[in-house]
């Protein structure tokens, strides 16, 4: 979060290496990280964020913090540790070992806060950053814990190519996944721009969910992920923030920026553009069931909690973006809202029936 509108002139993986790791490497400061989550947490709540899943730190301690955060603050939310044990001459790596020593010790403080809605989540932060060894005893830690599971995949062409001189006996970006053991019904993969129709075919045999990232996609110039294609092959998908690639941690951004991209691709391939309600849904109900839990949250269900936000479109209660010169029918103002809004028209924000703004 404090990398937001950092670095959006440098592609994926410069970016990383010149704003992304230098900054993670702080997270052993616990104070540091104790004043950043704390920030995280509140700001994402502000913003309409009921479930989260979160890319924290190498370092278990400080990772934990985040956790605690979000118990405190009643948000829904799968925490990682992040996994990488390749070499970096800066040291921002673990020994194989190390890594799910470190890893099993963040699940088991993680499960000790007792609440329901701090899960954690298994999170190599991409396949560039492990080893097929470590690779596959993360899939197995996630098969016996029963856990989510969250990583990138086919984001930037330049990471394909490297994913295959590292994996050469992988054809694929998502075979890599396969055969560690990481595709499973609770994996969620961020990105996916530049999936192969075999890797579509994997997902959708797995039902591993792929989150539409457009908003990093587009600044760290990655490129346009035609998400009506996965979704006609049958795949899964949610859309994700990718804060700090992402410029803003708003789900109303995202849909804005997914709508963007959508619009721009229907002018090369022989789509129809995505629309405010399929973004919307998405949004939703399309994450719930990205993570698998849609039967507990995603829509205002009898039986599922709780998990809603009040909107308020009256500008003279809080000085927000729009003004109410006509009558609007509730569908203009949904459409108002989810082109035009932002976190002052959130007047208040409930998880599990408890209110968290």
């Amino acid at each position: 979060m404090p990398n937001i509108g950092l670095g959006y002139d440098e592609p994926l993986l410069d970016w990383l290496e010149n704003y992304t790791y230098p900054l993670e490497n702080k997270y052993t400061d616990l104070k540091f990280s104790e004043k950043v989550y704390d920030a995280v947490v509140k700001r994402t709540l502000n913003v309409g964020t009921t479930t989260a899943c979160y890319f924290g730190s190498l370092y278990d301690d400080s990772t934990f913090i985040l956790a605690e955060k979000a118990s405190k603050y009643h948000q829904r939310a799968f925490v990682g540790k992040i996994n990488a044990n390749v070499f970096r001459d800066d040291g921002y790596f673990e020994e194989t070992n190390v890594s799910i020593e470190n890893t099993k010790k963040f699940i088991d403080n993680v499960l000790s806060l007792n609440d329901p809605l701090v899960q954690p989540i298994i999170t190599p932060r991409f396949a560039l950053s492990c080893d097929m060894d470590l690779l596959k005893q993360l899939g197995k830690l996630a098969q016996e814990k029963n856990l989510h599971i969250q990583t990138h995949v086919s984001e930037n062409l330049s990471e394909i190519e490297i994913c295959k001189e590292m994996f050469k006996d992988c054809p694929t970006y998502c075979n890599v996944y396969e055969k560690a053991g990481l595709l499973t019904n609770k994996t969620v993969l961020a990105h996916g721009i530049y999936l192969q129709d075999s890797e579509l075919d994997l997902l959708k045999k797995y039902k591993t969910a792929v989150i539409h990232c457009p908003s990093s996609n587009t600044y760290l110039m990655s490129g346009l992920c035609n998400i009506q294609r996965l979704i006609s092959r049958g795949v899964k998908v949610g859309l994700g923030t990718d804060v700090a690639g992402g410029s803003n941690p708003s789900m109303l951004d995202t849909i804005r920026s997914a709508i963007t991209v959508s619009n721009h691709l229907a002018h090369i391939h022989e789509n129809k553009p995505l629309n405010y309600v399929d973004l919307f849904h998405l949004a939703t109900i399309g994450g719930a069931k990205s993570l698998g839990i849609d039967d507990k949250v995603g829509s205002l269900t009898t039986g599922k909690y709780f998990d809603a936000l009040l909107i308020d479109m009256n500008n003279h209660h809080h000085n927000g973006p729009l003004d109410n010169l006509i009558d609007y029918t509730l569908e203009q103002q949904l459409q108002r809202l989810i082109y035009s809004g932002d976190d002052r028209n959130i007047y208040q924000v409930f998880v599990a029936g408890h209110k968290v703004k």
